[in-house]
C-alpha cells in the first residue's frame, strides 16, 4: 500500500468524522453496560466557537473516548442555551438595522423574530465542534427552550411555588439600564474605577448653618430622602430631630441617626438614597423613610427628579456640578478609587432599582447540595474550588429568577383583574384554577393576563443533567434511570455559582442525588501577556483556522500541553504548531516502518528481542502512569505521558533499535511484534489525537468495515519489571556515552569501534551487549579488570566504559573534560553532602526522600573515584 509522504489533515479528518458518523458510534442506549455521561456545558446558541469551548470540548471528548474504549457504555449529550439576555440583544440590535424598534413590535412579533435568529445560527456552534472532533452523541442534541425542555422549567416553577419556594417581592435588584432586565448578583462584575468624590453640603432648615456629605454619585441627590449620622458621633450630636434641604430641589428631610454610618468615611454624614442603593433603601426601611425613584428603566432621569427629566443618568452627573457650585452646595472635588458594578452580558454600569420580582428562596435548597461537595460526593478538581464553593454555598442569597426580557421561559403566573393570581403550567391549567380561587365559572381566557416577564437563563439550564434526559417530564424513564447521574463535569470557575452550585441544588430536589460525580474546572485561557482572550483586544485566533492550519489533533495538543486543571491557560500558537510536529513525528515513524520490507526466514535478532521485550514492560509502566493521571484528572500530564513515550521510547529507542540495516529486510517477528506495539500506541493516543490515531490504526492491517479505533479495548497494564527498566536505562546511557565520544572526535558511525568495560555494582548488563553492539556499532567487547590507559571513557553509575582511539584521542582536551566533569562532581557531593548533614532535613524529611540522597552521595562517590583514576591513567 502506497503511503504518502506527507500526513493531511484537512482530508483525513472530515473521512473519519463522517465514517463514524456513518457508523453510528456516538449514539448511546441504555443497556447492561456500565454507563458513563457527559452533559455539555450548552453554548450560547447565538455563539461561534472561540478557544475557552476547544478547551472545554476537548476535554470531555477525551473523557468520552477513553471511557467508550474501557468498554463504557459512553453518552456525551450536546445541545445550546437560549441564552435570554445575550439573544435577545443580538435580535434587538438586528432589528435596529432594518429601521425596527422593539417597542414598534408586538411579543408574538419579536418572538417570531427570535426564533428566526436562533434557527440560522443556533446550529453554527454545534457544527463547528464537529471540526475538533467532538464525539458528542448528536441525536440527543437538546436546546433550552425545546418543547420537552420548556415544559420541565415550567414544571418546575410551578412545583416550587407550591412547595413556597417561590414568592414575589418588592426588592433592591440589579439593573442593567441597556438590556432593560434584573440581572442576579453572580451576573455583576465589580471593577475598580478612578472616580470622584463630591462633597455637597446641606443646609439645615430654618438655620444658617449646613451639614456636609460626600458621594461618588451626585445625579441621586435628587431622590434623597434623609441624612444619616452615627448616634455615636458627637460632632453631630447637636442635629438630632433637625431637618435638611436636599439641594437644587429644596425637598425637606430627616437627619436620622444610624449606627451603618462610618463616622471615618467622608464628612460621616450620609446621604440616604432608598431607590438607588441597597445599604440606603436597608435604612429607609429601618427609619420608614419615602422612597423617590428618580431614574427611568433606561437609565435616565425620571419626572420624580423634578430637573434634568429624561437626561442619562451620567449625563446628569456632568451637569449637576456646576449647578450645585452656582447654587453654593459644591464644597470640593476629590479623586477616589472605587468598586463600580457593570453587567457581565451588556457591561454597562448596573444601577440598584427597585423592583417588584420574582425570587427563589435557596437557603432550605442549599443545604444538600453544600454536604455534597464538602463530603466529596460531588469531588471537585482542583480541590481548592472547594473554599469558593463553600463560601458562596454558605452565605447564599435568594435567587432573582425574573428577567424583563421577551426571549425565554414566560413565567407562568396568570393575573385576575384585582391583581391576584395563580401559578399553572398552562393557560387552561391557570384558568380552571381562577376559577376554582374565585368561585367564578363564567371566568374565560380573556380575563386572564400572563406575567410579561421570562424567566433567568440559568433557571433552565440548572435542570439541564436531569431535562436532557427528560427525568422532569417522566420521572421514571430508561434514560432517566440509567444514564442519571452522569459522571464528569468539565466546566470553567467564572460559573460556579452561576450553574454548578445551582446543577447540584437541582439534582438533590429532583433527584434526590447528586448531578454528576466529578467537576473538572478548567482555567481561562489568555493570551502569553496574560490577557483574557476577547475580540474587542484582537488576541484570540480564530479556532477554525487554527485547525485548518495546525489539524485538529495538533490544535487539541497544543491546548492541553498549556492546560493545567484549574489554573489559567497561556495561549501560545507555537504549541499548536508543536501538535502538528507532532503528528508528522508519529506519521514519519508509520513510513519507516511500512518501508520496511519483511523477510519471513530470518531469525529475530537478540537486540530487537531485547528491545521489544523492554519497550512493552516501558509502555506498560507509561500506562500505569496515565491511568493514575486520568483518575486524578491531570488530563495534560496523560497526554504528556504518551506524547514523551511516542516520542523518545518509541520512535527514537526503539525503532532505532530494530531497524533493519540499509536496504535489507526485517524479520517476520521482530516486525509484527513492532506492529502490535504500535497498535497500542495508536489506542493509548486516540482520546487525544483521534484523527490520525484512526488513520494509522486503519492502514496498520487489514481492516474489516465496521471497525474503528475508537471502539477498540483501552489496554490493560502488566506487572512491570522494574529492574529491567532500571537495565536499560544503563544502557541507553551508555549508547548515549558511545554517541558523545564519536561527536567529540569526528568518528563517523559506519566505523566501527571496540567497547572495553570495567563492570562494576552498577551501570552495566552483559545480556544488553547486543543492543550496545548495534546502536553503537561496535566490532567488539570485552570486560577488562582496570583502567584502560590512555583510552577515551565515560562512566555509568559504578562502570566504567572505555574506546581506545590511539592517535585519534586529544589526551590534553580528554584530561581537561576529565577535570571539569570531576569539579562539577565534587560540587554535587558537596551539595548532597551538606543536606544529609543538616539534622532537621535527615529527621524531617520521608524515609524515601532521604535513602535518595544517601544513594546520590554514595555514586558521586564512587563516581569521583574513577574520575580520579582515568585522570591519573592519561597523565
Amino acid at each position: 500500500m502506497k503511503i504518502p509522504s506527507k500526513y493531511n489533515p484537512v482530508e483525513v479528518e472530515d473521512k473519519w468524522y463522517q465514517y463514524w458518523l456513518k457508523q453510528n458510534y456516538f449514539h448511546s442506549e441504555p443497556d447492561e453496560r456500565e454507563p458513563y455521561t457527559i452533559v455539555i456545558p450548552p453554548p450560547n446558541v447565538t455563539g461561534v466557537l472561540h478557544m475557552g469551548h476547544m478547551l472545554n470540548n476537548t476535554i470531555q471528548d477525551i473523557l468520552v473516548r477513553r471511557a467508550r474504549m474501557l468498554g463504557k457504555n459512553a453518552c456525551w449529550v450536546p445541545g445550546t442555551d437560549h441564552a435570554s439576555i445575550a439573544t435577545e440583544a443580538k435580535v434587538v440590535a438586528k432589528l435596529k438595522s432594518e429601521g425596527i424598534a422593539k417597542k414598534d413590535l408586538t411579543r408574538d412579533e419579536f418572538l417570531k423574530h427570535a426564533w428566526d435568529w436562533t434557527d440560522k445560527h443556533g446550529g453554527i456552534i454545534l457544527e463547528q465542534l464537529k471540526k475538533l472532533g467532538a464525539s458528542c452523541d448528536w441525536e440527543r442534541t437538546c436546546f433550552t427552550m425545546d418543547e420537552a425542555r420548556s415544559e420541565s422549567v415550567i414544571k418546575v416553577f410551578v412545583d416550587l411555588y407550591n412547595k413556597g419556594l417561590v414568592y414575589r417581592g418588592v426588592r433592591m435588584v440589579n439593573w442593567d439600564p441597556q438590556a432593560k432586565t434584573a440581572v442576579s448578583d453572580e451576573e455583576v462584575i465589580h471593577k475598580e474605577e478612578q472616580s470622584k468624590l463630591y462633597y455637597v453640603r446641606y443646609q439645615i432648615e430654618g438655620k444658617d448653618d449646613f451639614v456636609t456629605i460626600a458621594t461618588t454619585r451626585p445625579e441621586t441627590i435628587l431622590g434623597d430622602t434623609a441624612v444619616c449620622v452615627n448616634p455615636n458621633d458627637e460632632r453631630f450630636a447637636h442635629l438630632k430631630g433637625k431637618r435638611v434641604l436636599v439641594p437644587l430641589v429644596q425637598r425637606s428631610v430627616p437627619i436620622i441617626m444610624d449606627d451603618y454610618v462610618d463616622m471615618e468615611f467622608g464628612t460621616g454624614c450620609l446621604k440616604i438614597t432608598p431607590a438607588h442603593d441597597i445599604n440606603d433603601y436597608e435604612i429607609g426601611m429601618r427609619h420608614n423613610l419615602e422612597t423617590i425613584d428618580t431614574f427611568n428603566d433606561d437609565g435616565t432621569l425620571s419626572e420624580k427628579a423634578q430637573i434634568l427629566i429624561g437626561v442619562d443618568r451620567f449625563e446628569a452627573r456632568k451637569q449637576i456640578i456646576p449647578m450645585l457650585e452656582e447654587a453654593g452646595n459644591l464644597v470640593k472635588v476629590e479623586d477616589y478609587k472605587n468598586k463600580v458594578g457593570y453587567s457581565e452580558r451588556t457591561d454597562v454600569v448596573i444601577e440598584p432599582k427597585l423592583s417588584a420580582q420574582w425570587f427563589l428562596a435557596m437557603e432550605k435548597l442549599g443545604k444538600p447540595a453544600l454536604e455534597a461537595v464538602e463530603s466529596d460526593d460531588v469531588e471537585f478538581h482542583p480541590k481548592k474550588f472547594k473554599n469558593l464553593y463553600r463560601h458562596w454555598m454558605g452565605n447564599v442569597k435568594d435567587w432573582c429568577i425574573s428577567r424583563q426580557l421577551w426571549w425565554g421561559h414566560r413565567i407562568p403566573v396568570y393575573y385576575l383583574s384585582d391583581s391576584s393570581f395563580v401559578v399553572a403550567e398552562t393557560a387552561e391549567k391557570a384558568l380552571e384554577l381562577a376559577k376554582e380561587k374565585t368561585g367564578n365559572a363564567s371566568l374565560s381566557m380573556a380575563d386572564l393576563k400572563q406575567d410579561d416577564d421570562v424567566l433567568d437563563t440559568w433557571a433552565s439550564s440548572w435542570l439541564w443533567p436531569i431535562s436532557v434526559f427528560d427525568g422532569i417530564n417522566d420521572p421514571d424513564n430508561k434514560d432517566i434511570n440509567y444514564y442519571y447521574p452522569t459522571d464528569d463535569l468539565v466546566t470553567a470557575p467564572e460559573i460556579i455559582f452561576f450553574w454548578v452550585a445551582r446543577m447540584i441544588i437541582a439534582g438533590y430536589e429532583y433527584r434526590q442525588d447528586k448531578p454528576f460525580k466529578n467537576v473538572y474546572f478548567t482555567g481561562i485561557v489568555r493570551d502569553k501577556l496574560h490577557r483574557k482572550m476577547s475580540k474587542s483586544l484582537g488576541n484570540s485566533p480564530d479556532p477554525l483556522e487554527l485547525i485548518n492550519q495546525y489539524g485538529a489533533d495538533g490544535v487539541r495538543v497544543g491546548m492541553l500541553l498549556c492546560s493545567p486543571a484549574g489554573n489559567d491557560l497561556l495561549f501560545d500558537e507555537a504549541l499548536t504548531e508543536q501538535g502538528r510536529n507532532f503528528t508528522a513525528k508519529i506519521w514519519n515513524s508509520f513510513r519507516l516502518i511500512q518501508g520496511w520490507e519483511v523477510a519471513g526466514f530470518l531469525k529475530q535478532p537478540n537486540h530487537s528481542r531485547l528491545a521489544i521485550d523492554w519497550f512493552n514492560q516501558k509502555l506498560d509502566e507509561q500506562l500505569a502512569i496515565m491511568n493514575d493521571h486520568f483518575d486524578k484528572f491531570r488530563i495534560s500530564d496523560a497526554l504528556m505521558t504518551i506524547y514523551t513515550t511516542i516520542r523518545d521510547e518509541f520512535s527514537s529507542w526503539l525503532l532505532e533499535v530494530v531497524k533493519p540495516a540499509y536496504q535489507q529486510p526485517i524479520d517476520k517477528k521482530t516486525y509484527e511484534e513492532v506492529l502490535e506495539a504500535l497498535d497500542k500506541v495508536l489506542r493509548l493516543l486516540h482520546p487525544f489525537m483521534p484523527f490520525i490515531s484512526e488513520e494509522i490504526w486503519q492502514l496498520l492491517r487489514e481492516r474489516e468495515d465496521g471497525e474503528s479505533i475508537m471502539i477498540s479495548q483501552w489496554p490493560e497494564a502488566g506487572e512491570v519489571d522494574a529492574a529491567l527498566l532500571n537495565e536499560f536505562e544503563s544502557v541507553k546511557e551508555a549508547i548515549a556515552g558511545i554517541r558523545t565520544i564519536r561527536k567529540n572526535n569526528n568518528l563517523p558511525m559506519k566505523d566501527p569501534l571496540e567497547l572495553k568495560i570495567q563492570s562494576g555494582d552498577k551501570g552495566y548488563h552483559q545480556k544488553y551487549d547486543p543492543v550496545l553492539a548495534k546502536m553503537g556499532n561496535l566490532s567488539a567487547i570485552e570486560l577488562v579488570s582496570e583502567e584502560v590507559k590512555g583510552a577515551a571513557s565515560f562512566r555509568v553509575f559504578s562502570s566504567s566504559y572505555f574506546i581506545d582511539l590511539g592517535d585519534l584521542i586529544d589526551v590534553e582536551e580528554e584530561l581537561k573534560k576529565l577535570e571539569e566533569e570531576l569539579k562539577y562532581t565534587e560540587g554535587f557531593l558537596n551539595s548532597v553532602t551538606k543536606k544529609l548533614s543538616n539534622e532537621r532535613f535527615v529527621s524531617g524529611a520521608p524515609e524515601a526522600v532521604v535513602a535518595k540522597e544517601k544513594a546520590k552521595q554514595a555514586d558521586a562517590e564512587a563516581k569521583i573515584k574513577v574520575l580520579q583514576e582515568q585522570i591519573a591513567n592519561l597523565k
